[in-house]
């Protein structure tokens, strides 16, 4: 265990770790980080390595990203850097752009005062902050952070570990501990509940009962969060790798259905077990294409979510309305959409795509003629082609697993051979006895019935 220096006193207590006793090198930081924490320090400024970056590397992981906080103000950043720009509203940080790497630097955040103004701080009835650019000290920036593990400062000045709140025990003991009041943090921003599971899952920690105790209760707070926001979070929750293991603690909290409510019907219902099997396979085969470094898009993940809810809506419509099938789907697909957006809200790039893979399942099915030449060169095939698979395996249906082995035959032949698979699907239809041709009329007959 990492013994404690210099303890002073302050909101949280705060422990200095001299550089010879933690393992964090420079080695390990980013030189664009570093080019950053550098010219601050040079200008006068104090400036911190902070958060998941120093939690990671305590933790001998190679940080996603590294992120920066100052007592520099966001202008006083922007005349240091001429690669940075601003943004945000609700909090407004500096982007320090290197190529595809950005660096983000904070200011120190403060506290909250009764006389505070308005423009710079601004709080729902619920506690929800809504505008929050009120800036104070280190001590100040560390009690204003959510959970102990991201209170952990790099100092720049002399390569020590500032400690706040015990994160560094927290680290070793393997545990997620909030600051502060649960209660009030969660009402705060609602989002930290998310971020406990995702950081949870991510580093294998066991949330502690006091964190975890108000979340199912409190997890309707998530409805007052932009949509917007929200299809960010879920981008990080799904997309980095432990999608599955994620959902599953997302819908043992009750943090599943604020982000897709349509779901409450088939997750809490034990004759969709099914419906779950496949969302569980489709989460594990994108997460295995993360770890293996593929592409994987959003699109294919809020597919897969929402398929289970398609199918029942499907039935619903052709139920209720006795519309053909390419209507009664066209109808569904529009009205599952427009709702979840309402949540969570899909961009049109990734709701187009979504579409596209699900009307797919329907075209892969009519394969004769040039059809099928026509959907294995549609921009989607491949993954509606992968959907398709996790969804024979799923359901066990030996049609679709017939299907979805004809598939792939077909996409590991050559064009000669494609032609004779599909002339086979023909010849293999039922035989039908035409009519006779009605003889053509002569110009005489026709003459004498005209008249």
């Amino acid at each position: 265990m990492l013994q404690q220096h210099e303890t002073e006193t302050s909101g949280l207590g705060k422990t200095i770790i001299p550089r010879a006793e933690h393992t964090i090198s420079r080695q390990d930081i980013s030189d664009n980080a570093l080019k950053v924490l550098y010219r601050l320090h040079k200008a006068g400024y104090e400036a911190y390595l902070v958060g998941g970056g120093v939690r990671d590397l305590l933790l001998g992981k190679k940080p996603k990203d590294f992120d920066v906080t100052t007592n520099a103000t966001p202008e006083e950043i922007k005349k240091l850097f001429r690669n940075c720009r601003l943004i945000g509203r609700r909090f407004r940080l500096a982007h320090i752009l290197f190529g595809r790497e950005i660096i983000e630097v904070a200011t120190f955040r403060g506290h909250h005062l009764a006389d505070d103004n308005q423009q710079n701080h601004l709080q729902s009835e619920q506690g929800m902050l809504l505008r929050d650019n009120v800036y104070g000290t280190l001590d100040e920036d560390a009690e204003r952070r959510d959970f102990t593990i991201n209170a952990l400062y790099y100092n720049i000045a002399d390569f020590s570990i500032v400690d706040f709140a015990g994160g560094l025990n927290d680290i070793q003991d393997r545990c997620l501990s909030l600051i502060g009041d649960p209660d009030v943090r969660y009402h705060e921003d609602p989002v930290r509940m998310l971020r406990a599971v995702r950081f949870a899952v991510k580093l294998g920690f066991d949330i502690t009962e006091s964190a975890s105790a108000p979340i199912p209760k409190l997890a309707g707070l998530l409805r007052d969060i932009p949509a917007a926001r929200l299809f960010e979070e879920c981008l990080k929750l799904f997309l980095a790798g432990q999608g599955k293991l994620t959902f599953l603690k997302l819908r043992d909290y009750g943090l599943l259905f604020p982000l897709f409510p349509q779901l409450k019907q088939i997750v809490d219902d034990d004759t969709h077990n099914q419906a779950l099997t496949f969302i569980c396979m489709a989460l594990e085969s994108t997460d295995s294409r993360v770890r293996h470094e593929q592409r994987v898009t959003p699109a294919f993940i809020f597919a897969a979510i929402l398929w289970p809810v398609l199918e029942i809506r499907i039935q619903e419509v052709l139920t209720e309305l006795s519309l053909p099938y390419s209507d009664a789907c066209s109808l569904a697909v529009n009205q599952v959409l427009d709702k979840q957006c309402k949540s969570v809200a899909i961009p049109r790039r990734f709701t187009n795509a979504i579409r596209e893979i699900w009307e797919l399942q329907n075209r892969l099915s009519r394969r004769q003629g040039k059809r099928a030449q026509r959907s294995f060169e549609h921009p989607r095939f491949r993954a509606a082609f992968d959907f398709l698979e996790l969804r024979a395996k799923a359901s066990g249906d030996q049609q679709l697993t017939e299907l979805a082995q004809w598939w792939q035959r077909f996409q590991n032949v050559n064009e000669k051979e494609r032609f004779v698979m599909t002339k086979a699907l023909g010849n293999n239809r039922p035989y039908r006895k035409r009519k006779p041709r009605r003889k053509p009329k002569s110009s005489a007959e026709s003459s004498h019935q005209d008249f």
